[in-house]
């Protein structure tokens, strides 16, 4: 089988179930074969999904048809999840895929802390199945499931206090100040988020939108490196959201590019407020006989969804920076089992 029919199969096989598990974790097995398909890994997919399988549980129950009179009232109620990818289902039998999600981006933008920013993750490896292959069945369904658990965790922040930034992104994100009090699960921690740095202090434009982004998602992925350790689950979240977005641009009008800047700094900003450590450990030098290729073994043999989808992200950083920020994934993860 070819690529293209390998992760149609896997979507297949995990559209059966829900976006979450235990009521409030993220299901990741569809992104995180994605991840592996995208690098190479496509022979692993199923084996993969069979060490993941007892966390997966069925697909939710639907409540009642999500309609455009009624979906207001449905935005952000988990309950709904299973309503919201029918909706978005439909949508896309109806619409060409790219015009539903100009539609629902600057809709669902605002709300992408939900989850723990998972959803906006999946869209951005779903989006990445569409732009960079057929656009199959399966990769469309997929594309549904994403947008259908983004709009049901759909979460906003309350209002920011401006904090003074930098210039370069990496120093804006040194100039986050951790919250107080930092502990218990996302949602009680981002409650606790009232002040960021601004950054970028201007944008000129939808190409230095794509520059700055691209900028911040390095940023992110090198500063793992030094800060992983103060949470090496939810910390990756800080590169992975980022970069999701940045890989949806090229699908979506650059009249967007802007605020999806500014918001997808905000995530990475807040993720970095909520679970920095208490002191950076010392950064080690770049590995020098390593391939970007064995890395991403190291990960795929790891199996962690977080460690597969940093990596992933960190090879499209590519530098010895990033990678050294991979392999530091992998060290502070714990392997799937």
């Amino acid at each position: 089988m070819d690529r293209t029919d390998t992760l149609d199969e896997a979507l297949e096989r995990l559209h059966g179930h829900g976006p979450e598990r235990l009521g409030r974790l993220t299901n990741h097995a569809p992104m995180a074969v994605e991840a592996l398909a995208a690098r190479g890994h496509g022979g692993a997919l199923h084996r993969w999904i069979d060490r993941y399988a007892p966390r997966l549980e069925d697909f939710p129950r639907t409540v009642e048809r999500i309609t455009d009179a009624n979906r207001r009232a449905a935005l952000g109620d988990p309950r709904r999840a299973g309503d919201w990818i029918g909706y978005f289902r439909r949508e896309l039998a109806e619409h060409p895929w790219r015009e539903v999600l100009a539609r629902w981006w600057p809709r669902l933008l605002p709300g992408m802390y939900g989850g723990s920013t998972h959803p906006v993750i999946r869209v951005g490896h779903a989006v990445r199945t569409l732009t960079s292959g057929e656009e199959t069945a399966p990769r469309l369904t997929e594309l549904a499931h994403g947008l259908g658990y983004w709009a049901a965790r759909h979460h906003p922040l309350g209002e920011l206090r401006g904090l003074p930034g930098a210039e370069r992104a990496a120093d804006a994100l040194e100039a986050v100040e951790p919250v107080d009090a930092p502990e218990g699960g996302f949602p009680a921690r981002l409650g606790r988020v009232t002040a960021l740095p601004v950054w970028p202090a201007t944008v000129t434009g939808p190409r230095d939108a794509h520059r700055l982004l691209t900028e911040l998602v390095a940023a992110a992925t090198h500063r793992y490196t030094t800060h992983g350790h103060g949470d090496a689950v939810m910390l990756v979240h800080a590169a992975t959201a980022p970069n999701a977005v940045l890989r949806t641009l090229p699908a979506l009008p650059d009249t967007l590019w802007i605020p999806s800047l500014h918001a997808a700094w905000a995530a990475s900003a807040a993720v970095t407020a909520m679970y920095a450590p208490g002191a950076p450990a010392p950064c080690p030098p770049p590995p020098t006989a390593l391939t970007w290729e064995e890395a991403v073994e190291l990960a795929v043999a790891h199996g962690d969804e977080h460690v597969l989808k940093f990596t992933d992200t960190a090879r499209d950083v590519g530098d010895g920076q990033a990678l050294t920020a991979a392999l530091r994934a992998v060290e502070l993860g714990e392997p799937l089992e």
